[in-house]
């Protein structure tokens, strides 16, 4: 997955205020207890974070 990729799934799922919000602040387990700037800046790949992201949220099966 394309890092333009997970922001465009990112906006869709949370919409853009939301999605700003959620990547500078909230901690996600799953990623290391990183938030999703800090996964993505320490090397994490995009997918990885997405995956994290759809756990952490619990998003239905069509937008993973």
């Amino acid at each position: 997955m394309r890092l333009t990729a997970f922001w465009n799934n990112m906006h869709a799922q949370f919409g853009e205020v939301y999605t700003a919000s959620l990547a500078k602040d909230h901690v996600i387990e799953g990623l290391g207890s990183r938030t999703v700037n800090q996964a993505l800046a320490d090397g994490i790949g995009p997918k990885e974070v997405w995956r994290a992201v759809c756990d952490a949220f619990d998003l239905p099966a069509s937008a993973r």
